[in-house]
């Protein structure tokens, strides 16, 4: 089944053609078509598409909104030009979508209906800056393709519906709870969900055997106890915010602090938030970037004292979140890099794991450098008792499983 799964935002909008069918998924046959980008959608967009075994192509366009963004990457994938193994868009059977918030509501992935639409427009509050542009694709879709093409929501928040009160509430007033739904949700569930999944698949283990933590280190970041296969605490919050110092977010803070800076800079307490996220993190502290491999770069060749500790801040954060994790499930089997700088980053690995000698698990130096661009497999010695691993994170490849999953009645789980 040639399944679409996108993932919309604001003024972007990416996209992976997968074909894939139950038993494909059981085989890991499952095949990539094409995958690509439309940024700056809007006005004169720019476009990146790629088929399978040919070389991307780029172009500009002018694309007014998401359903011109739809269409035109549609019509791409169906033209003969473009080299994807497609006769017409009727070989397309099914869509997945990324929905990132899916509030107390939604605990797993699900078909789309008016329903559910409405269940996603409710939590648009809880996510008002990503829920009513993931529903700009669904409504795309529908546009374009028809309404009968069955679509399926893939919830950031889903995997996380496992965590136990102590780890979701805050100790607020449970009043404030109550009326307002105020409590971690966490966020990456999709990529924490596919690394464990993919754990168990490289060692054979049972669902109800696989305690890990899970590190998606990106732009964004966070970190996830995973236990008998089940999210038991997330780093990230009732938003994205909360938790590991990030690209441009700050992470944890205290929240005294954002009035105290509202009062000192003059400013609302809307452009603090936006502050914390969108000019903090490594970009606040180093004051250069947000990406991690000019930081390394600017380290190693000009030895840039707040490059190097906007990466320390970074690593202290995720160890400490390691170590309270191991603490709260009683130990663990494993822990999981992910995400871009988890899977292409060996000194950040390194660092992150300096320290943690203690807690039995011992980085192989070689191996550890040698594991990027796509890599997969364990870090740590033979003999080490918490073994490490990098996995390279496929959110698309579970949407679209999930997608077909939904669409045929098949009741795998992944």
């Amino acid at each position: 089944m040639n399944t679409l799964v996108l993932n919309v935002g604001s003024s972007t909008l990416k996209f992976q053609l997968i074909r894939t069918d139950p038993e494909a998924m059981r085989e890991d046959r499952d095949r990539r078509l094409a995958r690509g980008m439309v940024e700056r959608i809007g006005g004169e967009a720019v476009l990146t598409l790629k088929a399978a075994g040919k070389e991307p192509v780029k172009e500009a366009a002018s694309i007014r909104d998401h359903r011109a963004a739809v269409d035109h990457v549609l019509r791409w994938i169906a033209s003969s030009e473009s080299g994807v193994e497609v006769e017409s868009l009727a070989d397309i059977r099914a869509a997945g979508h990324r929905v990132v918030h899916g509030g107390e509501h939604f605990r797993k992935s699900v078909l789309i209906d008016g329903e559910v639409i409405r269940r996603i427009e409710e939590t648009i509050d809880l996510a008002p800056l990503h829920n009513a542009h993931n529903l700009k694709g669904i409504r795309a879709v529908t546009d374009v393709l028809g309404p009968g093409i069955p679509q399926v929501a893939v919830f950031d928040t889903a995997f996380h519906a496992t965590l136990p009160e102590p780890a979701y509430l805050y100790a607020i007033p449970y009043s404030i709870y109550r009326r307002y739904k105020v409590r971690r949700y966490g966020f990456h569930g999709t990529s924490h969900r596919y690394v464990a999944w993919r754990y168990r698949r490289l060692t054979g283990i049972e669902r109800s055997e696989t305690n890990l933590v899970t590190l998606h280190l990106g732009n964004g970041c966070s970190a996830c106890a995973i236990s008998r296969g089940d999210s038991l605490d997330t780093s990230m919050g009732f938003t994205p915010l909360e938790g590991l110092v990030m690209g441009t977010r700050s992470g944890d803070v205290d929240p005294a602090v954002l009035d105290y800076i509202a009062q000192k800079e003059g400013m609302g307490l809307p452009e603090v938030e936006r502050l914390l996220n969108t000019q903090s993190g490594l970009l606040g502290i180093s004051g250069l970037t947000h990406d991690m491999r000019e930081l390394l770069a600017e380290a190693r060749e000009h030895d840039d004292r707040r490059a190097r500790l906007a990466m320390e801040v970074f690593c202290h954060r995720a160890r400490k979140y390691i170590g309270a994790y191991l603490a709260a499930m009683g130990g663990a089997d494993a822990l999981v890099f992910t995400g871009g700088i988890g899977e292409n980053a060996a000194p950040i690995r390194a660092s992150i794991m300096k320290g943690l000698e203690w807690m039995g698990v011992e980085l192989d130096p070689g191996t550890n450098a040698g594991m990027v661009g796509g890599e997969e497999g364990p870090i740590s010695t033979s003999d080490s008792r918490l073994a490490a691993w990098v996995i390279p994170t496929d959110e698309e490849l579970l949407i679209a499983r999930d997608t077909v999953r939904l669409v045929t009645g098949d009741e795998g789980r992944f």
